[in-house]
């Protein structure tokens, strides 16, 4: 019987076929699994039993990748070590140095930087493209072009990416797609079923939940993610038992932390649209029936002082990250795109104005007189 996104949600978790059933999913916090002879040992590379050492899987881990699979619509997943290891696992499935490689200008800092120097030094081709525009991706691709990279919605301007019109050109010139699908989450978008090759999130944020976890997952069809695996396995990216089994725990309430975060996330941007002097409102349109995601992002324009806005929020933290229960703000121009070029930053539209905003799942007129308040304090 096929279940539905909330049933699979939490009924992802594979039956370990132990005599005693524990109703929680045991944690295998061990390194290696142990074997009664060298025949039982043997039983392992013939593919009768499933694990031999954690570095090349472990039922905790194994059930993150797979779950997250299961909500995304794609046939296989794999759990990493962190969200940008996850990205670099599906690149090297994917491409090889000497490949070519096709990014949006509006990558997230991180991602940036692991295109711009890390893939560069290791060989690889990287070209950079105004995504808004697809004949400006047409234009970029090159005889050895393999693959196209982006993000389903963007970090922190949060413009939604025409997936649609990526595959049409990943299609038609027999290249991967590769999605981030970290913002959206599966509850609102699945690139997958949308004709992306491979997703991935970091895990660490919505899939986790609670800001105590540091995890990735890759999706997508079995033999992209079989070879995604011996790289995994060969450089190390694996992700830890504990990590893996707080992620599962947190899978299992993406949706109603989802749908509680959106739906104050829609009342606090149209509560800064309509009653503040904040320059710009950035909050995405029409990404989903079920909402627009829990993200906003603000530029103060020179109605208001970053330093004296910063300094004034109260209980809501400043942090480097985003996606927890608590609502969170962070400063791309200090943290997430320090390292991006002036220019580019400039081009994007990244100013020293610009707040990104995670919304939690406090009672949304408790956030509104929070940020009222810190706005109020920052006023020239």
């Amino acid at each position: 019987m096929s279940k539905r996104f909330d049933t699979k949600a939490v009924h992802f978790q594979q039956d370990d076929g132990e005599k005693n059933k524990s109703k929680t999913k045991p944690i295998y916090q061990t390194s290696s699994f142990a074997f009664q002879d060298l025949q039982d040992m043997e039983s392992y590379f013939t593919g009768e039993k499933e694990h031999l050492y954690t570095r090349y899987s472990n039922p905790n881990t194994d059930d993150l990748g797979f779950g997250v699979a299961q909500l995304e619509g794609a046939p296989a997943g794999i759990a990493t070590s962190s969200g940008m290891s996850a990205i670099l696992a599906g690149i090297l499935a994917a491409a090889s140095p000497g490949d070519h490689i096709i990014v949006p200008l509006d990558l997230y800092g991180g991602t940036y930087q692991l295109f711009q120097q890390e893939l560069q030094e290791w060989g690889f081709e990287v070209s950079v493209a105004d995504f808004r525009e697809p004949q400006n991706i047409e234009k970029a691709i090159q005889p050895k072009t393999r693959l196209i990279y982006a993000e389903a919605v963007t970090n922190p301007l949060l413009r939604q990416e025409n997936i649609q019109a990526l595959n049409d050109i990943a299609l038609r010139h027999h290249l991967t797609l590769i999605i981030d699908n970290t913002f959206p989450t599966p509850y609102f978008l699945q690139p997958y079923a949308m004709g992306a090759d491979l997703v991935i999130h970091s895990a660490t944020k919505y899939i986790g939940g609670h800001s105590d976890v540091s995890a990735g997952v890759l999706t997508g069809s079995e033999e992209l993610i079989s070879r995604a695996k011996k790289r995994v396995i060969n450089i190390g990216a694996n992700l830890s038992p504990f990590e893996a089994w707080l992620a599962c725990r947190g899978l299992k309430t993406l949706s109603v932390r989802m749908a509680k975060q959106a739906e104050n996330a829609a009342v606090l941007a149209r509560w800064f649209k309509d009653n503040t002097e904040a320059a710009t409102v950035y909050y995405p349109r029409d990404l989903s029936e079920k909402g627009n995601g829990a993200m906003i992002s603000i530029d103060l324009g020179t109605k208001y002082d970053p330093t004296l806005f910063f300094k004034s929020l109260g209980w809501i933290k400043i942090v480097a990250t985003l996606a927890g229960v608590e609502t969170t703000v962070s400063y791309p121009l200090n943290t997430s795109h320090r390292t991006v070029p002036e220019e580019v930053r400039q081009q994007l539209g990244i100013t020293a104005g610009t707040v990104r905003i995670s919304v939690g799942i406090e009672d949304a007129e408790d956030i509104i007189t929070q940020f009222s308040a810190a706005l109020q304090h920052a006023k020239k």
